[in-house]
């Protein structure tokens, strides 16, 4: 089953099976946030995508044969300026915006280290911060810098780009339009234009280490170099998968081949790259100048986590998604279907018809079809779980919804009770003047044909 898996790779714009460097270890690793703000909606797209990746490998492969590592940007130049604005130091801005960005990818039902990882074993998912690996990232800066791939001018340490003949491969983009783009700011000292970053001066009151390359200042690492370093700390110097949104396909990660090849002398830093695609918001692009700038947090206070994660999922990953209201509303009903026909059944094993079309480079619109066409309860949450939806029961579900909502859960069930008695002595006019009750407090009841009555939080 695990050779079946095939993945398209943005390298090689063809769909290819993955087959991993170490047969007993699988090896991903994907951009994660920048925290110098609250996540947007647009970055909830490749952090849902790549978690199903990640347990669609740890099902394939097993748990314990599978290392996510997902970085954190906690240095840059946003984060700097961000923190001045607001008159904070720049780690109780970073601390304080990733405990966020973490409640918040929970919700979405994103798997966390804590949930994957056993004491005793070796991680199966690292979170690495940019910060805590400087020393990382120096050492690859001085490699590059003795191997004659970069230089050092004006206290900066720069990459040598025509000293990589192949640079420009993973995105394919012309030499002559890469370098119009890199003309817009070129800096005297570079000896191309297209050369980029490693390192740079700390100006008064930014983070600064030990600099690189003999310079006597202290300074910072450019944005690419970071992920070159964690890869490599916790991956090794190639590994399997490397994943990210579309936007980062140039510069970010071609620059990070560059980085990583030239380096430790390998013909690709990692085997296939995976990347979603754009999202719009209402069919226009989200902007703050259009207003439909929306951020994560705001979408959970009105939805549900797993809504949004399928909505989000309904949309083949490689293809634009346009988020619209109309598609949380049809994600929700069709949760409420599914929780409704799974009860509080225990999972079995996951079907095949569901797991084919994952195994075909993450085709979630059709395995979710197959779920659509269970009647099993128990295959019928195994088939969901498999895509990290119908996480909980549905008893825990509308408990969860109760405790979000603030209605005394223990008066309602009186209130049902007493209505129960009422219909049992055939006393409408009560029980209707019950239900008006209810659904007072925002309570709808469903009376059920075993006889039962089960009750949710709105409509």
């Amino acid at each position: 089953m695990a050779s079946l898996l095939r993945l398209y790779n943005t390298l090689s714009r063809a769909k290819e099976p993955l087959r991993p460097i170490d047969s007993r270890r699988v090896r991903m690793y994907a951009c994660g946030p920048t925290v110098y703000d609250a996540a947007h909606i647009g970055n909830a797209r490749p952090l849902i995508v790549f978690d199903l990746l990640f347990r669609l490998l740890r099902h394939v492969y097993g748990a314990e044969a599978v290392t996510y590592a997902r970085n954190v940007t906690d240095v840059d130049d946003k984060i700097n300026a961000r923190a001045a604005e607001r008159g904070i130091t720049i780690r109780e801005l970073t601390d304080g915006t990733l405990a966020q960005f973490h409640d918040d990818i929970r919700r979405l039902g994103i798997l966390m280290p804590e949930d994957v990882n056993g004491a005793g074993r070796p991680p199966a998912m690292i979170e690495p911060r940019a910060t805590d690996h400087i020393v990382e990232m120096t050492a690859l800066i001085d490699r590059l810098v003795a191997a004659g791939h970069a230089y050092v001018a004006e206290d900066h340490v720069l990459f040598d780009v025509p000293s990589m003949p192949d640079y420009g491969a993973l995105s394919r983009r012309p030499l002559d339009e890469m370098e119009a783009g890199a003309r817009v700011d070129v800096a005297p000292y570079k000896r191309s234009p297209l050369d980029f970053v490693l390192w740079k001066p700390s100006k008064p009151g930014e983070p600064s280490w030990a600099s690189p390359g003999g310079i006597k200042i202290a300074g910072r690492p450019g944005w690419h170099i970071e992920c070159s370093a964690m890869a490599w700390k916790h991956l090794g110097e190639t590994f399997d998968i490397h994943a990210g949104g579309i936007d980062l396909v140039f510069p970010h990660h071609e620059n990070e081949v560059a980085q990583s090849r030239c380096c430790f002398g390998t013909p690709v830093m990692a085997n296939i790259w995976l990347h979603n695609g754009f999202l719009q918001v209402e069919g226009e692009k989200m902007s703050k100048s259009l207003g439909n700038f929306v951020t994560l947090r705001d979408v959970l206070a009105d939805w549900p986590g797993e809504v949004v994660r399928l909505a989000m999922l309904r949309t083949h990953y490689r293809q634009p998604i346009d988020w619209t209201l109309r598609a949380l509303e049809e994600a929700s009903r069709t949760l409420d279907r599914w929780y409704d026909a799974a009860g509080d059944v225990a999972p079995g094993p996951a079907p095949d018809s569901v797991l084919e079309p994952l195994l075909d480079d993450l085709n979630t619109p059709a395995a979710l079809g197959e779920v659509h066409r269970l009647d099993d309860p128990a295959a019928l949450k195994a088939g969901a779980g498999l895509l990290g939806l119908l996480g909980q029961t549905r008893s825990e579900r509308e408990r969860a919804a109760v405790a979000a909502s603030g209605v005394d859960a223990a008066a309602v069930e009186r209130l049902i009770a007493e209505r129960k008695e009422a219909r049992t002595r055939k006393d409408w006019a009560e029980s209707d003047r019950i239900r008006g009750a209810l659904t007072a407090l925002g309570v709808t009841v469903k009376d059920n044909k075993d006889g039962t009555t089960t009750w949710t939080v709105g409509s």
